[in-house]
């Protein structure tokens, strides 16, 4: 990674893990546009591995909160959507994925802001989590349906179930992106480097995400998101 990439990917990296401590949402959406723009042979290792410390940070900080019977079922429908997210993986060239990483990104941004306020079933659960496989496993990014899912939420739940359901879920993706071959040392190694900016961001959040306006920071990430994903269809091309 060149000195003018990494002061970029780190950079975006701070914001996302603040952002993300901050809201529960927010990492992959702002940090996989970038890097998939930057150095797209990172995506979507690098986002995964970096999103474990960060998630289980944010899961044991509010830990009380946890929703765990709408944390099974996301994970229940998770462990199918992986399978999912493998074949797109395997289907899609390196043009493709930017592709649909670029696409997948605007339409969860605009679907958050126009869907209605419901209360979840299990039905939701379960879908949030099988929609969460698919495109986390295949390109880093799972925020979106479970942002959906817990939007109407109070905040702490919203950010410790859905931190605790990421963590469980990056980890079964790189268990099964590791068996079959799709992780290598570079993207370990990118990881490791963009370590101290995660910690960084996720440590400053600690100060603000009890006091924070929630609406301005969700606002700040769907913005960024359509924006990094336009950028994204753009490079594609």
């Amino acid at each position: 990674m060149s000195p003018e990439q990494f002061l970029v990917i780190s950079s975006v990296v701070l914001i996302a893990a603040f952002v993300q401590g901050s809201t529960g949402v927010g990492f992959a959406l702002i940090t996989a546009p970038v890097i998939g723009i930057v150095r797209p042979e990172l995506l979507p290792v690098c986002v995964l591995v970096l999103m474990l410390p960060l998630n289980f940070y944010v899961a044991w900080r509010e830990r009380r909160a946890v929703d765990r019977r709408g944390a099974s079922w996301i994970t229940a429908g998770r462990v199918f959507g992986t399978a999912g997210g493998l074949w797109v993986l395997a289907a899609l060239s390196a043009t493709s994925l930017s592709l649909f990483v670029g696409a997948s990104t605007i339409a969860a941004a605009l679907a958050t802001l126009v869907m209605p306020a419901f209360s979840p079933n299990r039905h939701a659960f379960v879908a949030a989590g099988l929609v969460t496989g698919v495109t986390e496993t295949a390109t880093g990014i799972g925020g979106p349906p479970l942002a959906l899912v817990y939007q109407h939420q109070s905040a702490p739940v919203m950010r410790s179930t859905v931190a605790l359901c990421f963590l469980v879920g990056e980890l079964f993706s790189l268990v099964i992106l590791l068996l079959t071959g799709r992780v290598g040392p570079t993207q370990f190694s990118a990881a490791t480097e963009l370590l101290p900016a995660l910690v960084i961001g996720a440590l400053l959040s600690r100060f603000v995400h009890h006091r924070i306006n929630d609406r301005f920071l969700r606002t700040f990430v769907l913005v960024f998101a359509v924006a990094s994903g336009a950028a994204l269809l753009i490079k594609a091309h």
